[in-house]
């Protein structure tokens, strides 16, 4: 602090109309934060004009260019001073802001980008000769004829040039075109009708960075295909589609198996009504969604689709409308957890297919062994012409092995780690046991790891990992049945709050009464806690209730009370699964085997482990050289 009440004047102080370039400057910070911010502008306003193909061009991160060419509609020549004014716009009349059906409807992008940097417009609409117009520093030219043949090119150069105390505030080039690729891809997840390319032009090199095709066929073709250039194979081979509507909002797109998971919440896409969106309220549905299937160090992946009536949502809550707010945030966030819990449900016993990838990455061939001279050991088969017909292949006997390889071989005297069942014959009027998802059992290895054979290759279980997740899952089955038992407390534990957190946490009474937890006003800002959780025994009520009002007032929902009753849950069900080191019949296995493929999510521990990988038969002969 400079003076000792910074409230204090000397002066009376004089309110002034700033000047339009002032003006646009301004509004310039709140919508061109950074390069990536004028590219999901422009290129917006390519999708506003009903663009098939965008093509992006930037240069040193978009600091020195940004080029935006689409196949739209384009600007008729009288009408491109216009789009350069503050406030004008194609997308809206004024009369209804909620009914905003375009990505754009303010009309500041580019007067903004203008009043920054060096914008040049070419456009040419059906029916009207090309021409183009250039505003620097907010100073517009005359329009003049250009050569153009569709759509329309926007140019921007010397990004912030005319504010240059902004250019110290970006990053590195390769951070800001790390940047400008996210923006491209989300906008192309959105659309997956128009096709995207981004190069970059950095050095007086062009290198394309990201290129997709128009996609074909219905929504989801088109979507699953679109998604799978993005965040590649993997994700579509383990992604489950989306489709759950309720009250009028609909959620449509893909989410990933639990098994197939990310260390930080990057991959992570959520859109509402077509537009890109990062907001707390939906990715925390998505985290909750998730929450019974993940540790709290894995974040899952998805790209999922909200769509409404615009009335039911305001998206000019935010500068950039990188936020939304639904006039009924409750019904948005049930559909999200309910919908993507109902398809998980639905996914059965399955897991991801980058399991079996990195087990048959992790298989390496073994290298050859060596004489004692250092030379590889080549084996020669013995001499099998025989000598007195053919009687004498019988009396063939296999040569001793080499006296340096026997070493090698004396660990096979140690008692075997595995035990082969013998294969039982099905009844004929009975499915094969092969035919079955998991197949039947035919190994046991180090009293942990069940083999078990399939009509396509063969599987590998972990026996603990397995029933820990199906004891688990039953004994969630029967809470969710019989409730969560309650414990009274002798003397009801009084806590103290403010008057705003204490009414939060009133308002989730009822919610945290059918987990066991029962609260009720002590007068003021005081909580009285009644009753706990029975299965969490003695515990620390005024703690853990701060942990659930965190959640509230972060997220609008607490998860922090289920969490520890199903860590009760998830220890009691490690404690009475199968152990590591026990030995199982081909009769238990095979019903361990058929409980998994009959139990929702047994695809994963309770950690979000995978509890077995399948090998293709296809990939068992590949690690062979057979194919």
């Amino acid at each position: 602090m400079h003076r000792s009440d910074p409230h204090i004047l000397d002066s009376q102080p004089v309110i002034r109309q700033l000047d339009e370039g002032a003006i646009n400057r301004i509004a310039a910070g709140e919508v061109v934060e950074r390069p990536a911010s004028a590219v999901k502008e422009l290129v917006e306003n390519a999708l506003d004009a009903g663009a098939t193909r965008i093509e992006v061009t930037v240069a040193d991160g978009g600091k020195t260019l940004i080029r935006v060419a689409d196949d739209g509609c384009g600007i008729p020549p009288e009408a491109l001073p216009l789009a350069l004014s503050r406030h004008a716009t194609s997308k809206i009349d004024g009369s209804d802001l909620l009914n905003i059906h375009s990505f754009g409807f303010r009309g500041e992008a580019l007067p903004s980008l203008g009043a920054v940097g060096r914008l040049t417009l070419t456009s040419r609409a059906k029916g009207h000769e090309a021409a183009e117009i250039k505003v620097s520093g907010g100073q517009l030219s005359a329009v003049k004829p250009a050569a153009l043949n569709k759509g329309t090119v926007a140019e921007l150069r010397d990004l912030f040039y005319a504010t240059p105390a902004r250019l110290k505030f970006l990053r590195t080039d390769r951070a800001e075109m790390q940047a400008v690729t996210d923006v491209i891809k989300r906008l192309a997840m959105a659309e997956p009708f128009v096709g995207f390319t981004l190069r970059d032009s950095s050095g007086g090199d062009t290198r394309t960075i990201f290129r997709a095709d128009p996609e074909s066929g219905d929504l989801f073709d088109a979507l699953h295909g679109r998604l799978a250039t993005i965040l590649g194979r993997d994700f579509a081979e383990n992604a489950l589609k989306i489709d759950a509507t309720r009250d009028g909002i609909r959620m449509s797109g893909y989410a990933a198996l639990p098994t197939y998971s990310r260390g930080a919440a990057v991959a992570q896409f959520l859109f509402v009504n077509g537009r890109p969106v990062k907001d707390k309220l939906l990715t925390g549905a998505l985290r909750a969604a998730y929450f019974d299937y993940l540790s709290r160090d894995r974040h899952p992946v998805a790209a999922l689709f909200l769509d409404c009536d615009p009335q039911l949502v305001d998206v000019n809550v935010h500068p950039a409308k990188s936020e939304v707010r639904f006039r009924d945030p409750g019904t948005a966030r049930g559909l999200i957890v309910s919908g993507l819990r109902h398809a998980l449900a639905e996914a059965g016993h399955r897991a991801s297919t980058t399991v079996a990838h990195a087990t048959l990455g992790a298989f390496r061939p073994e290298e050859a062994p060596r004489t004692p001279e250092g030379k590889p050991f080549v084996y020669q088969a013995p001499d099998r012409r025989p000598s007195g017909g053919y009687g004498a292949l019988n009396s063939f006997q296999a040569p001793a092995p080499a006296p340096y390889m026997s070493e090698g071989l004396r660990g096979f005297d140690h008692a075997p780690s595995a035990r082969v069942e013998p294969v039982v014959e099905d009844a004929p009027e009975q499915t094969p046991l092969e035919e079955y998802p998991l197949g039947a059992a035919r190994a046991q290895v180090h009293e942990n790891y069940i083999v078990a054979q399939t009509s396509r290759g063969m599987v590998l279980v972990d026996q603990h990992a397995a029933h820990e997740r199906l004891v688990y899952e039953k004994l969630k089955r029967q809470m969710a049945e019989n409730g969560v038992a309650s414990q009274a407390l002798l003397i009801p534990e009084i806590i103290e709050l403010s008057q705003g957190d204490a009414q939060r946490l009133l308002d989730a009474a009822e919610d945290l009464a059918k987990l066991g937890l029962v609260i009720e006003p002590f007068g003021g800002g005081a909580i009285a806690v009644r009753e706990t959780p029975a299965i969490l025994g003695e515990i620390n009520a005024e703690a853990l209730l701060r942990d659930v009002l965190d959640e509230l007032t972060d997220q609008d929902d607490s998860m922090a009370l289920q969490a520890r009753i199903e860590a009760i849950l998830s220890r009691v069900a490690c404690h009475g699964s199968i152990r590591s080191g026990r030995r199982m019949q081909v009769a238990e296995m095979n019903e361990l085997l058929r409980q998994m493929e009959a139990t929702p999510h047994s695809g994963q521990c309770n950690h979000g482990r995978p509890t077995y990988v399948e090998l293709k038969l296809s990939d068992i002969e590949r690690l062979f050289g057979r194919t």
